[in-house]
C-alpha cells in the first residue's frame, strides 16, 4: 500500500511539474532554435513510425510512365522546389528558415533500402502532410494520380542536372490553369 501511494504522489507531482511547465511558456518554439535532444528523437520518432504504419498497406502503382514523370515535375517545381530544393541548390530562403530543415528531395533521401516503402511513405506524405513541420497536406486539393505523378518524379529527381531539371519541370500556359 506504501508502493502505491508513493506511485501515485510521484505521478501527481510529475503532472503538476508538466503543467506548470507548459503554462510557463518557456519551451523555445520559434523555428530558429532547435528542440533539445530528447523533444528532437521524440518527435522524429514519433513521426517515423506513424509515417511508417500509416503508409505500409499503400499500393504503390507503376511509376514509370513518361507522362508520370513530366506531370510530377511540373508540380514538385510549382509546390515543393522552395522548401526541398531543386538539382544544384543547396539552400534557399524557405528551406534556410524551417526548422525542422526539409530533406533536400534532389539528392538521394531514403529511410531504408526498400524502394515500395519508400515510395508509399512519399505518397503518404504529400497526401496528408507532417504536423508543425510545414509539410502541408496535399490530398484535399490533389487527386492521388496527381500525387502518384509527384512520386513517379521523385524517383528520378537525384538523377537529374539543373538543365535536364529545367525542361522535365517547365508548365505551358495551357498546363498551369488546368492544375491549378
Amino acid at each position: 500500500m506504501k508502493v502505491i501511494k508513493s506511485l501515485i504522489v510521484i505521478t501527481v507531482t510529475l503532472l503538476t511539474a508538466a503543467i506548470i511547465y507548459i503554462y510557463a511558456g518557456i519551451y523555445p518554439m520559434g523555428a530558429d532554435v532547435p528542440h533539445n535532444k530528447l523533444s528532437y528523437w521524440l518527435l522524429e520518432t514519433l513521426r517515423e513510425q506513424s509515417v511508417a504504419s500509416a503508409a505500409k498497406d499503400i499500393s504503390v502503382p507503376a511509376l514509370d510512365a513518361p507522362d508520370l514523370l513530366l506531370a510530377g515535375g511540373a508540380d514538385y517545381n510549382d509546390m515543393c522546389a522552395a522548401c526541398h530544393l531543386k538539382p544544384g541548390k543547396e539552400q534557399s530562403d524557405m528551406s534556410i528558415g524551417l526548422y525542422p530543415k526539409p530533406p533536400n528531395l534532389s539528392q538521394q533521401v531514403t529511410v531504408n533500402d526498400d524502394a515500395t516503402q519508400n515510395s508509399r511513405r512519399q505518397f503518404w506524405i504529400i497526401k496528408h502532410g507532417i504536423k508543425a513541420s510545414g509539410m502541408p497536406a496535399w490530398g484535399p486539393t490533389h487527386d492521388d494520380e496527381r500525387i502518384w505523378a509527384m512520386v513517379a518524379f521523385l524517383q528520378k529527381l537525384p538523377e537529374l542536372t539543373p538543365e535536364q531539371y529545367q525542361i522535365l519541370t517547365a508548365r505551358g500556359e495551357s498546363d498551369a490553369s488546368s492544375h491549378h
